[in-house]
């Protein structure tokens, strides 16, 4: 029971975070002090934890989750940047490739050969990028799916992908070493001191508009915070219960939510021709994450 609550608490609170850092974009908040704020926010939250002593940790916990965390900063300053030019329901399907990501390492990483349905996935994949691509009505689709890939959003995204896929493995071993909460606890507090120093290297003459902005939107930043916290924490509970590849395949039904929430707020269109897509995408990552690798 617990465990399925932790699951459908991670695809509600997923996109739900996006429709925050989307809506900070909107306002001109900067995407890396959008990440830098939330992961002060989170540590505001977490410090109290500390003083309750968590359990003693393994030698390699250290390496793992400052990796883990110098990762998942880049990445999502990077997935707020796609935020920023691109819509939500556009980029949520997106996160279907990142099963694709994961069957491309393994075959130059580690010499795994994709299984009959694991190129029935990516056939998947590509057939539902189709129906979320947008497209003028005189402009040929081969044209639009070309253009789809060049957009700057979209690439953005990308990037964040390949940074989260990677952070995936860093997260595993932190957890492996560790426990779902102390993994989260120190996640959410070393995410702020990397943000910071890069906010002070690249933000240098704004961070005093970013403040006052921060502030006038307090509860929105609020919010976020909330939401990516829940997002990251049932991660690591889903994690700690299931296989990770059965936990990923489960999240992709997030991506439902997102072109939803992006119809809803932001009045994104094509619906209709948007959750077909999705559908179709998140299918296809199901039969890669779950039967597209040789054991």
């Amino acid at each position: 029971m617990l465990t399925a609550l932790f699951v459908v608490a991670r695809i509600v609170a997923n996109p739900i975070s996006n429709v925050f850092q989307k809506r900070l974009t909107q306002r001109s908040a900067n995407p890396l002090f959008i990440i830098g704020a939330t992961h002060a926010l989170l540590t505001l939250g977490c410090l109290p934890f500390l003083f309750l002593g968590p359990r003693p940790l393994l030698p390699g916990f250290w390496p793992n989750i400052v990796l883990c965390a110098a990762l998942a900063v880049a990445g999502n300053v990077l997935l707020v940047y796609a935020l920023e030019s691109t819509g939500l329901s556009v980029l949520g399907p997106i996160n279907a490739y990142k099963s694709v990501i994961g069957l491309v390492l393994g075959v130059f990483l580690i010499g795994e050969v994709p299984t009959p349905m694991g190129a029935a996935g990516v056939l998947l994949i590509l057939a539902g990028s189709y129906f979320v691509v947008d497209r003028d009505v005189n402009q040929p689709r081969r044209n639009a799916f070309a253009q789809f890939f060049r957009e700057r959003g979209i690439q953005f995204r990308f990037a964040a992908l390949g940074l989260s896929a990677t952070e995936a493995i860093f997260l595993k071993k932190a957890l492996l070493l560790s426990s779902p909460v102390t993994a989260f606890l120190f996640w959410s507090i070393l995410g702020f001191p990397i943000a910071a120093a890069a906010g002070a290297i690249l933000l240098r003459g704004r961070l005093g508009n970013e403040v006052a902005l921060m502030l006038r939107n307090w509860s929105t930043y609020l919010w976020m915070a909330l939401a990516t916290g829940a997002m990251q924490l049932t991660t690591l509970l889903t994690f700690g219960k299931l296989p990770v590849g059965y936990s990923l395949a489960l999240f992709q039904l997030s991506t439902l939510i997102s072109v939803f929430l992006g119809y809803r707020y932001f009045q994104e269109g094509q619906i209709r021709k948007r959750l077909l897509g999705s559908v179709i995408m998140a299918a296809g990552a199901m039969l890669i994450v779950l039967l597209g690798h040789s054991r």
